[in-house]
Order: C-alpha cells, then structure tokens, then sequence
C-alpha cells in the first residue's frame, strides 16, 4: 500500500525540484570541469610547458629552469547539498520530512536551518526543539542562526529581511546548491491580494516564483499544493508542530487577510478563489517577464551617443515598457529596489509625458530625475 495522498504530493513536488537541482548541478559541474580542461589543454600545448622538445629559439627544454606545478583544481563534492528552511510549522516540517525521504533516493545531501527571530519568549528553546526534529529525520547539517530585527519597513518586512540574509549567510556557508522554502499556494494568494491591495502593478500581482534569489537559490516546490495538503501530511506521519502565534495575531496584516480577508472572499465568491489568485500569479508573472525583456531590449534604443535618455523616443514606448525602462535607470543611478515605489516612477514618467517645466523629481536613495534639454537625466544628487 502506497503512501497516504498528502504525503504522496509533498514528495512528488521535492522530488521535482530536485531533480531540478541535481541538472543544474550537473550542468554546472561539466562546465567547471570543461574550463579547466581548456585551460589545462592550452598550457600543454604552449611551448614553455611541452615535456620534451626544445623551444622556438633553439634551447632544450631540460636545460631551463623548472617551472612550478599547475596547480590542483579544488575538490568538490560528489553530490549537491540542499537545505530547508524550516520553522517548526506544519508547512515547513511537511518540506522537511519530503526532502529527508526523497534525498536517501537520489544523489543529494540534506540539511536544515531554522531562524531564531526572538520576538517571543523561549524562541531559542523552540529553535532548539526544530533543529533536534532535523536531526531526527537524519538531516545534515542542521543548525538555528539567531537574528536581530529590525524595524525598516514595519515588523513583518523587517522580519522578512533578516531572515532571508540568515538563509543567504547560511547557504554561503554550507555551499548549499539550494534552500526550499515551505510556501503554500494559500500563501502565494495571500501575497497577489496584499500587491493588489499596494496598488503596486502587474509584477506584484505575480507572487512569489518557484525559484528565486542568487542564482536561483531559494526554491518553492509547495506553490502548487494546497495548506491543508501539507498540515495533512503531517498528521498522519505524526510530525509534531509548532502554530506561531503571530500568525493569528490581526496586528499583522498577513495574519487580518488571512483568517478575515480570505474567508469573506470565499464566502462571497465560492471556494476556487485561492486557486484562481494562484493562476493569476503565474499569469501576471508569464506577462512581466515578457515586459521585463522588452524594457531591457528597449533600454539602449532610447538613449543617445552619450548614453543619456531622449525624451522624445521615451514618449513613443507603451507606458508599462517607458515606466519600466525609468524605474531600471533609477536603480541603475542608486536608488534602492525595495523603496522604489510605482508612485515614485509615475512622478518621473510625467517628466515625459505631462512636461509642463516642473522641477526635479527626488527618489529614494538621494537619487534625483530631471528633464534637461530633451533629456532625462536621472543620477544622484
């Protein structure tokens, strides 16, 4: 008798990513080796480095003075390792115990960190409670890293913030091919209602991506499955969980769409309003990349010899390329991403399209825009 359904799915979806993971570090792995075979090839084929033979000016090799050992390319290991960041909760334990199963079958180490926030009491005891469960389940290595939040952006993008650069820190540390993150295709609805409800256009509409961060580090294999899928297969593999408090808590925002948003629109429009925020992730996310690469095609098309932006061939792009080619410059003059704002780049964009003489527009990062004789110049201040 097979697997229960819920367990049967989580495993699924790991083992999809990493089989992922495992070409990808193939790929990578032939070109490393490709290079230093070049490169390897090359000096054998120069002269200076031939074993018999003389030079070109006549002198026998063994007569010249030895030249140092090539020296040996740096091990690696064999298989890669893939962390996941784990909080104690049912959807994380339910990744955990998928990557633990699936990684005995296939060429991949696992391991596991959990972050320490400490915004509650005994969050360290906790801490120490998920990376005991880790180790249970045969993971390797596994630690708790402890962070600091801050208050830039309000508590939960503070929180956010410092957990990211936990897992960043961690996986550098590790050489960790990977990290799997435990969102759930409840959470990437949450996230398209909280973009919608920031005004903050098509590429917050697209949620979360199944692969993102450095080379695409931090991968989500659960944005097809449902909460309930997950807490399920924890149940009946008698994983034990930890329900944080702040996710019931209405002082944050997630926690109100949650348990009130989310439910009301469910009763209001029926019970597929999760999947159907979850398709137009996917859709908005196919329809801002596409307008991503027209904007970076475009991008040098709208500049003169100098490198400087014309207004005039500004105005003749669509408004979503224009405002993504502005907001590219922006960042590419020091104003940063994350404070970067879609009413920011639409004051700039009137700059082109609404000129009336109007003064220097100030952006995040002391980063100034200004039209100039015909110009856009956008550099800081």
């Amino acid at each position: 008798m097979g697997p229960h359904p819920a367990v049967a799915a989580i495993r699924l979806a790991v083992r999809r990513v990493l089989h992922d993971v495992l070409n990808e570090f193939a790929e990578r792995t032939d070109h490393n080796e490709n290079t230093a075979h070049i490169a390897h090839g090359e000096r054998a084929s120069r002269p200076e480095f031939a074993e018999a033979g003389t030079g070109r000016c006549g002198a026998a090799l063994s007569d010249r003075p030895a030249l140092p050992d090539r020296p040996a390319l740096p091990e690696r290991p064999d298989t890669p390792l893939v962390l996941v960041a784990c909080s104690g909760g049912a959807d994380s334990m339910a990744l955990a115990s998928a990557l633990a199963f699936e990684a005995r079958k296939l060429a991949v180490r696992a391991g596991g960190i959990t972050v320490d926030h400490n915004l509650q009491d005994g969050s360290d005891v906790r801490a120490a409670e998920v990376v005991a469960r880790l180790r249970d389940m045969h993971l390797d290595p596994v630690e708790a890293v402890a962070v600091h939040v801050g208050s830039e952006g309000g508590p939960e993008a503070a929180a956010r913030d410092a957990r990211y650069a936990a897992l960043d820190a961690a996986a550098e540390r590790h050489g960790a091919a990977a990290v799997l993150l435990g969102h759930t295709r409840d959470d990437q609805a949450e996230t398209v209602l909280l973009g919608l409800a920031r005004g903050s256009g098509i590429r917050s509409l697209s949620g979360m991506a199944a692969a993102s961060g450095p080379a695409g580090r931090y991968r989500r294999p659960f944005l097809q499955l449902d909460r309930q899928t997950a807490r399920k297969a924890c149940l009946v593999q008698s994983l034990p969980v930890w329900d944080d408090p702040h996710n019931i808590d209405p002082a944050y925002t997630r926690s109100r769409l949650r348990h009130e948003g989310l439910p009301a629109l469910e009763k209001a429009l029926g019970k597929g309003v999760v999947g159907a925020l979850a398709r137009t992730a996917q859709l908005s996310r196919d329809d801002a990349d596409a307008l991503d690469t027209w904007a970076a095609e475009a991008d040098s098309a709208v500049r003169d010899d100098a490198g400087q932006l014309e207004c005039a061939k500004l105005y003749a792009l669509p408004p979503a390329v224009r405002r993504r080619v502005l907001r590219r410059a922006a960042v590419e003059a020091g104003a940063p991403a994350g404070s970067l704002f879609a009413r920011h780049i639409e004051e700039v964009d009137r700059l082109i399209t609404g000129w009336r003489g109007q003064q220097a527009i100030n952006l995040p990062g002391r980063v100034e825009a200004r039209r100039q004789g015909g110009r856009l110049v956008i550099r800081q201040s």
